[in-house]
């Protein structure tokens, strides 16, 4: 089996609530570890978002919620 590079860690809290409903999520779907689950689901909801992966050199000046408006 290939070996995955992850260098970067994220740390996150979540409620008693929220980390429940993750762990009912992951034994349902029988993922091996938490941290899988939260990588399908951040997967999942960035797909159904419209999100792709970001391109090489990309910067986060070019990631805005706003749509680009002309100044007035």
């Amino acid at each position: 089996m290939g070996e995955l590079s992850r260098g970067e860690r994220l740390q996150i809290m979540l409620t008693h609530a929220e980390l429940r409903i993750v762990d009912t999520w992951r034994f349902a779907r029988r993922m091996p570890s938490r941290a899988a689950a939260i990588r399908e689901l951040l997967k999942r909801g960035m797909a159904a978002e419209g999100f792709a992966e970001v391109e090489d050199g990309q910067k986060s000046k070019d990631f805005t919620v706003l749509p680009d408006t002309p100044a007035e």
